[in-house]
């Protein structure tokens, strides 16, 4: 990443990155607003999270769902809709495939088989952040993120969540 991305997610994450990451998508604000991180740290300890929400507008919001009870909801959509459940299952393979290819792309071995992907995926509903993540990352390939971001309302709609110098630019919403 470049030194104002990674000044931009230290800001908006209250923290220094773990890890290698990368900018996966930014916020219409001109803001990264998901890193697309290795999957391993630099001491290979697992770090199955590939798609991490940094924007705390969004994390805050998607928060607020979780709260509302959303990921209940969701669930029980999961387990009564076999399309949807294929199409969340289909997600799931993706998200490892990426991983996988993040993985060889930072010259470390691929995490194991049956490592946990993100988000309870490929049958549960555990974390709408890595849903969301997911979908703003590589879009159209996860139903529930996307879902998640339709009930958002437009968390870039006052500026940037931080203040960077040398960030700002406006792209397209979500």
């Amino acid at each position: 990443m470049e030194a104002s991305d990674v000044a931009a997610v230290e800001a908006e994450l209250g923290r220094p990155v773990r890890g290698r990451a990368e900018v996966a998508h930014r916020c219409p604000c001109g803001l990264p607003d998901v890193v697309e991180t290795a999957p391993r740290l630099e001491d290979g300890t697992p770090f199955p999270t590939l798609y991490y929400l940094t924007c705390p507008r969004a994390a805050s919001a998607i928060g607020r769902l979780e709260a509302e009870g959303v990921m209940k909801e969701m669930a029980t959509r999961l387990a009564d809709d076999p399309e949807l459940t294929r199409a969340y299952a289909a997600a799931h393979d993706a998200y490892l495939r990426r991983r996988d290819v993040a993985a060889r792309r930072h010259g470390m071995e691929p995490l194991p088989p049956g490592t946990q992907s993100a988000g309870g995926m490929p049958e549960r509903v555990k974390c709408l952040h890595a849903l969301a993540a997911h979908e703003l990352a590589r879009p159209g390939d996860n139903p529930l993120g996307r879902e998640t971001l339709d009930r958002l309302e437009p968390w870039w709609a006052n500026g940037p969540c931080v203040t960077v110098a040398g960030t700002h630019v406006e792209e397209e919403a979500p």
